[in-house]
């Protein structure tokens, strides 16, 4: 009875609280939307190619993320222990991460900052994370977890920063990978844990700002929410999804690498297919261009609402696929390792195939 009483107390909690975060992220993206008209809008005559669509708008949803997260972090302390906040290194890790990667997109959206720069504070950011605890545990030398680390964090926040070039798509991929890390959480009862109060902050304010961002949109969440979700969802993943924080017993590396592919498995194709496209082009990777994945898709015949609704489709498999292996792969084998390799592999295949099919046409 004690037990039902306390599910009933926190379904309450995180009910009410994503309800009004999903309220006030609708209210704040609206004033925002009303009275910053430039920012992130780059100059039309450089030559930059900036988006998939031809029509510049502000780039300003970060902006409600980060207000949103800053308000879950505090609300936390207010329902549960706030100690458990202050004096836990890790989590210190996230707000200094997440601080250096919201600033510096904001300053990017401001000013275009140049790509060593934004590596350098990309860099900067993976190392906070290992300085506090927070790193990949695969191999049993710290000092190969810790380089993986390094290359996880700079690519997850590279990945979501080039996903996000058509209407809603890096908006779908980061609702899938937190709505992952919330079951993951819940599913284990683990409801006092910090993350999943942020998690689901971070969940509200990806929904307001979906109705903004849905095609035809009225905003882009520019660098300074593609380096937010980069930061929180590359320390998400190496917390849920690669270190597998609930595990009962060792760790097995081929299932914790299947996870976190699978997990990120749509930005981390699309980053394959356009940086191999490019070097095999002699064109630098750095520099925006037409030949994503969702772009691929787009000269298929697809609209952009149709794009989005296959990046739904395909995200909602991984999200699937992922629960089936926490839920009911008790045993593992190198069968479950072959065949989520060739799953992905089938992804990464069409992708690869469309792409370089459209160049032919």
């Amino acid at each position: 009875m004690e037990n039902f009483l306390n599910h009933h107390y926190y379904k309450i909690i995180y009910s009410v609280f994503f309800i009004c975060s999903l309220s006030f992220s609708f209210l704040i993206n609206s004033l925002f939307l009303r009275f910053f008209h430039t920012l992130g809008i780059r100059n039309k005559n450089d030559g930059t190619i900036i988006r998939w669509g031809a029509q510049s708008k502000p780039a300003i949803g970060g902006l409600s993320f980060y207000i949103i997260f800053l308000i879950s972090v505090a609300s936390f302390s207010f329902f549960f222990n706030p100690v458990q906040m202050l004096y836990n290194m890790k989590f210190v890790g996230l707000l200094i991460s997440m601080a250096l990667g919201f600033v510096m997109g904001l300053y990017d959206d401001a000013y275009d900052t140049k790509p060593i720069l934004k590596f350098f504070v990309q860099l900067l950011c993976g190392i906070v994370m290992i300085l506090t605890g927070v790193y990949i545990e695969l191999f049993h030398d710290n000092y190969l977890n810790y380089l993986i680390t390094l290359f996880w964090v700079v690519g997850i926040m590279n990945s979501i920063n080039m996903l996000d070039n058509m209407d809603a798509i890096t908006t779908i991929v980061a609702i899938t990978i937190v709505l992952g890390s919330i079951v993951l959480i819940t599913f284990n009862s683990d409801f006092e844990n910090m993350h999943l109060f942020v998690l689901v902050g971070v969940l509200s304010s990806l929904f307001a700002f979906l109705f903004y961002n849905w095609n035809p949109s009225k905003m882009f969440m520019g660098d300074t929410g593609s380096q937010f979700l980069g930061v929180f969802l590359a320390y998400i993943g190496i917390v849920y999804f690669w270190n597998d924080a609930y595990k009962t017993g060792p760790v097995i590396a081929s299932k914790q690498i299947i996870i976190a592919v699978l997990a990120f498995a749509l930005p981390i194709i699309d980053t394959t297919v356009v940086v191999v496209k490019r070097l095999s082009k002699g064109q630098s990777p750095f520099v925006g261009g037409k030949d994503h994945t969702t772009h691929s898709l787009a000269f298929l015949g697809l609209s952009d609402r149709s794009v989005a609704a296959v990046f739904i489709i395909l995200s909602f498999v991984s999200l699937c696929l992922i629960y089936l292996i926490q839920a009911y792969v008790i045993i593992w084998t190198h069968y479950f390792t072959v065949i989520f390799i060739l799953y992905f592999l089938i992804l990464l295949s069409f992708f690869f195939y469309i792409s370089w099919n459209k160049d032919r046409v």
